[in-house]
């Protein structure tokens, strides 16, 4: 184990169903530094990874009743991001190459000394300071065919040009690429250029030099200069005014970046990643964004499907959002129910990977209990309304704050409950007191509320 790590590395999980050599197995682990989780067999595991955060999974095949492969799908399908090593005899070599094929990460075959165990957890350990959100669903077919092109790209010093509808993740697949470059650890800087106001957008990427222009009092690097010896994420660059897209089109040619204000260049080192919801090719024909620049950035396009089109990812999505959901500090994962996940597959989608998490966040506040149904996901009211014509007619955005999602909540439940307090609270999994508080707000904000169908103690 390399020493000097910037941060502690996460624990390994270890499953194996002789106790003694599981113990044998952690004492090797642990005296090379790791923290280390033992389980007995499949379903133990599964339950310590839907409660810990772990770093690699280290499993036996051959188990009872759920053996290392079996385990590996499932984890694979809950868990995307955690990587699965198997340990196998050496008569059954062709069952682990199988579940490579699964997405095991490797094998190890036993019998094997301690050090050889120690270089695979080195070689396979996720690391501690990777953001998860940032790690690739890619169950996905066309996902998976991304994923491979992103691979081969990172390795080099190609500009690379991401395209795709809002909220695909273009940003967690440029993130991808400079995490598997000979960059990825030095910085990855991300602007908006959508987001920054033009008069500001040229100082942001540049920087200037001290009395450059009203309000400078003094110098400042620009995005370019904080992303030497990394990457630099240009993010809806087709936002970019034409005046400055001549700028930036100079800085890749030159590799040299010029503060305002400046009286000479600065030589930078960076690898830049382009995104763009608009077809970059089009916007180039039609005059909007400079031809030269776009060929500049389109060294490796990279098309980002949206999520209506990678069916296979919307449940292993679903699943990581709801494996980090945290309501009132309760962190116990939520499931969902068969009917809900057939919802999920059967929705459209338009706002891509961002809608289903905003769906499934809201999910958690109004589910009951831990398991989410139907009803809890709340997709019909998300759906559009539909006019005389058959068609989809401009809608009031819904109601996205906690505070107006469970006023709705309650009301809803109140009124299918014909105003019965004491079986609206149950249904809300509330005290009966916590109940007639929040409807007390509610009336003295206006609201109106539904009568009682109870006794007057609950009025």
């Amino acid at each position: 184990m390399s020493k000097g790590r910037d941060t502690k590395p996460l624990p390994v999980l270890i499953v194996e169903d002789d106790g003694a050599l599981r113990e044998a197995l952690g004492d090797t682990l642990k005296l090379a530094g790791w923290d280390v989780l033992g389980a007995a067999d499949g379903e133990a595991a599964l339950a310590l990874l839907a409660k810990y955060r772990v770093g690699l999974v280290v499993s036996d095949v051959q188990m009872k009743p759920m053996d290392g492969r079996a385990l590996l799908l499932e984890a694979r399908r809950r868990h995307p991001e955690v990587p699965v090593l198997l340990m196998t005899a050496w008569g059954v070599i062709e069952h682990a190459v199988e579940a490579m094929r699964a997405g095991a990460c490797g094998y190890i075959t036993k019998p094997f000394e301690p050090d050889d165990l120690v270089a695979q957890v080195v070689q396979h350990q996720r690391p501690a300071g990777v953001d998860p959100e940032s790690a690739v669903v890619a169950e996905d077919p066309a996902t998976r065919a991304v994923l491979d092109l992103a691979r081969k790209v990172a390795p080099t010093d190609a500009t690379v040009l991401i395209t795709g509808e809002s909220g695909t993740g273009k940003e967690v697949l440029a993130r991808f690429v400079h995490r598997h470059s000979p960059r990825a650890s030095r910085a990855f800087v991300a602007i908006n250029c959508a987001a920054i106001p033009d008069t500001l957008l040229e100082s942001t990427l540049f920087g200037h030099e001290r009395g450059a222009f009203t309000g400078a009092v003094t110098a400042a690097t620009g995005k370019f200069e904080q992303a030497d010896g990394g990457t630099l994420l240009l993010d809806e660059i087709s936002e970019m005014p034409l005046a400055l897209q001549a700028k930036l089109l100079r800085v890749l040619q030159e590799r040299e970046v010029e503060r305002i204000g400046a009286r000479a260049p600065v030589p930078v080192d960076i690898r830049v990643i382009a995104t763009s919801n608009r077809d970059m090719a089009a916007e180039a024909r039609a005059g909007r964004f400079r031809e030269d620049l776009y060929w500049r950035l389109a060294v490796f396009p990279l098309h980002q499907k949206p999520l209506r089109e990678r069916p296979g990812d919307i449940l292993p999505l679903a699943r990581r959002v709801l494996a980090r959901g945290v309501i009132d500090g309760d962190t116990t994962a939520r499931t969902l129910t068969p009917a809900a996940e057939a919802a999920l597959l059967a929705w459209r989608w338009p706002g891509n990977v961002r809608e289903l998490e905003n769906v499934l966040q809201r999910a958690m506040i109004l589910a009951a209990g831990r398991v989410i149904d139907v009803a809890d996901l709340g997709l019909a009211a998300s759906a559009p309304p539909v006019d005389g014509d058959g068609l989809a007619a401009p809608a009031e955005p819904p109601a996205t704050d906690l505070r107006s999602l469970e006023r709705r909540h309650i009301l809803d439940t109140l009124a299918a409950a014909n105003g019965v307090r004491t079986v609206a609270a149950e249904r809300l999994g509330m005290s009966e007191r916590t109940l007639r508080y929040k409807l007390q707000q509610l009336r003295e904000e206006g609201v109106p509320i539904p009568a009682s169908g109870g006794s007057a103690r609950d009025a």
